[in-house]
């Protein structure tokens, strides 16, 4: 059974009544319910109660963190960022969705401002498959096509992925490094553009295998802390 923790702001679905259309019970309760299977169990994390549903118990038990941010990236505790961070140079494995290119936790795990060029103009996206053998595309075909999408280009000021598996492209004409997979220590990251939340993107199918393909990529397969012990004599004499 893998476990996997879904945190969500939940504050658009709140404050805006185009969101609270598309996901009435919020964005972590459109993916729990998509995701939650007979390997897969889902519990949920907003920022109302953040520092109780990201406690360190919390992450130690989860073997899959998924993280969607916006409007909210600074109400989150410094002190759970850095947790989510240490969490992943364990084992934990992490999904970061959309907006959360600026969140905090995928800022300290990417070292860099993680900026891109954007707008809001409904446009259609095309996202291709890059990398069609690695197991986050399988399943997926040549590409997946979103009617509306919030536009995302580059320049993409992120670390260069260790494994690139989607680019985006749009009807406006940008492109964009939409799947990109990382490994930091012993965890695993993939960063996954689609997700704006005016727009039903989490109820394509192929959108959610993506996402579940993730899920399998990421979980731990070895999680200890990383620890630089002083070795007091040589293994052997030589």
């Amino acid at each position: 059974m893998i476990k996997v923790t879904i945190f969500n702001e939940f504050v658009h679905e709140k404050k805006e009544e185009s969101v609270k259309k598309v996901y009435p019970e919020g964005i972590h309760i459109a993916l729990k319910n998509a995701l939650q299977s007979d390997d897969i169990t889902v519990r949920t994390a907003t920022t109302e109660t953040i520092k109780e549903d990201l406690s360190a118990e919390v992450l130690a038990d989860t073997d899959v963190l998924i993280w969607w941010g916006h409007m909210a990236h600074e109400s989150v505790p410094d002190e759970v960022a850095t947790a989510v961070m240490r969490e992943v140079q364990k084992g934990m494995g992490a999904i970061f969705l959309h907006s959360a290119h600026h969140s905090k936790p995928f800022k300290l795990l990417m070292g860099t401002p993680c900026n891109l060029t954007w707008r809001e103009d409904g446009d259609s996206e095309l996202v291709w498959v890059c990398n069609p053998s690695h197991p986050i595309a399988e399943g997926i075909g040549r590409f997946i096509h979103l009617e509306h999408e919030e536009t995302y280009g580059e320049p993409f000021s992120i670390p260069e992925p260790d494994e690139l598996v989607f680019i985006g492209s749009f009807s406006g004409g940008e492109v964009m490094r939409a799947g990109c997979c990382y490994k930091r220590g012993n965890g695993k990251i993939f960063y996954f553009q689609p997700g704006h939340e005016t727009f039903p993107t989490f109820k394509d199918e192929k959108i959610i295998k993506v996402i579940k393909n993730a899920v399998y990529w990421a979980k731990p397969t070895y999680r200890a802390e990383l620890i630089c012990p002083q070795v007091k004599k040589p293994l052997e004499d030589l």
